[in-house]
């Protein structure tokens, strides 16, 4: 049984999902994400996550309309300096989730180009902040996507992460956001991994 988790109902309401998927509409957020994809982890029995939704791309890295698959996630936990925060007894912060490597070979190998993907608590809205992020590594930045792959993760289960553009991550007045595309872009992603028998449940 795959779980496929968005944002918002409006980012899969074109979707008609089999007989085995589930659709969770989990929220917006980290926060969200993570406590209601955990709990649907904790009480269900799937086979693969699969995190659908839009996201921003950074500046040159891939065009409004595009679909994309996330090859991993990350999230600052951490100063504002940068560092890493000190922690007892040398525990570490995870501040990075991955999509399975298997699922994002498949789709790259299927034309999707795979990414790097920043999780954020507010949308970037000017060309600093885009700037500083692109400059930890980032290519995409999305709301939710560490906390889903990280939840799935820890229960143990495969997940993946596909997008499509929806904006450009920077200044927001010139940000083009357009959901239509980056719902469009999101469907063909979609398409291509249901349509692969790796993603057979």
């Amino acid at each position: 049984m795959l779980l496929i988790v968005c944002a918002v109902a409006k980012e899969l309401a074109w979707f008609a999902p089999p007989s085995d998927a589930e659709v969770l509409v989990c929220g917006v957020g980290p926060v969200e994400a993570a406590a209601r994809v955990a709990r649907a982890l904790a009480i269900g029995r799937y086979t693969t996550v699969v995190n659908a939704g839009i996201a921003g791309s950074f500046p040159g890295v891939a065009p409004v309309g595009q679909g994309v698959v996330v090859a991993h996630e990350s999230f600052e936990l951490d100063i504002e300096t940068g560092e890493p925060l000190a922690l007892p007894h040398g525990e570490r912060t995870v501040q990075r989730a991955d999509s399975d490597p298997s699922l994002v070979a498949m789709l790259v190998e299927r034309g999707l180009p795979a990414v790097r993907g920043i999780t954020v608590a507010r949308v970037t809205a000017t060309d600093a902040t885009a700037a500083r992020l692109a400059a930890l590594g980032a290519q995409i930045e999305s709301m939710e996507g560490f906390a889903v792959l990280r939840a799935a993760e820890l229960a143990g289960v495969p997940a993946v992460e596909i997008r499509g553009i929806s904006n450009i991550a920077g200044d927001r007045a010139r940000g083009e956001w357009n959901f239509d595309a980056g719902i469009a872009g999101l469907r063909t992603a979609m398409h291509l991994f249901l349509a692969a028998p790796e993603a057979s449940r």
